[in-house]
């Protein structure tokens, strides 16, 4: 993997970070809203276990992407783009990751403390369990439920609105920006 960017391109290690947290994300939003539905059960129980360690594995992953970023600059935005784009449009850019980048860490977080306070400890692959991040207490529990899921249904709208801001640059805008982050590009 290439990992020197080009002044236009991300890192080979940032797009794998990128794709693979962008596919475990659609992958643990989906699982989630379908494990919830679901009656007591053995399964069930299994499947939030499953659910815990992908969010486990989603906030290494954040942080891996996290500590990247901070240590390799990502290419500026083409300069007729810059000059083009609207300000909202910039700060919309810039808005929507920083905040994609708060959820990564909040959401896991904060499914980790509703797990701690429901009592339900995080036992990473069934071999490395985790330390609670708060002590036991339904009260809490009950409080911090609501917002994993708030959190989640937020990180799925501005997952959303990227993904709109990328189709309008590519199909309408035609400036190419999607390609800094595709795979085997140059």
């Amino acid at each position: 993997m290439n990992n020197s960017a080009s002044p236009h391109r991300y890192t080979g290690t940032a797009i794998a970070l990128h794709w693979l947290l962008a596919a475990a994300l659609i992958g643990i939003f989906f699982f989630g809203l379908y494990m919830t539905d679901l009656p007591f059960s053995p399964a069930r129980l299994k499947y939030f276990n499953w659910h815990k360690w992908a969010g486990m594995t989603i906030l290494i992953l954040s942080a891996l992407r996290l500590l990247w970023r901070i240590t390799h600059r990502p290419p500026a935005l083409p300069e007729a783009m810059v000059r083009t784009m609207p300000a909202w449009q910039r700060a919309a850019h810039h808005g929507v990751h920083h905040l994609m980048y708060l959820l990564f860490f909040a959401i896991p977080l904060m499914g980790w403390m509703y797990s701690s306070a429901a009592g339900f400890p995080i036992v990473l692959f069934g071999l490395l369990p985790l330390p609670d991040l708060v002590g036991k207490s339904p009260e809490l529990a009950e409080a911090l439920k609501p917002w994993h899921a708030y959190l989640a249904y937020a990180l799925a709208a501005l997952v959303l609105l990227h993904v709109a801001a990328v189709v309008k640059h590519q199909l309408i805008d035609r400036d190419g920006l999607l390609s800094r982050m595709l795979p085997g590009g140059r």
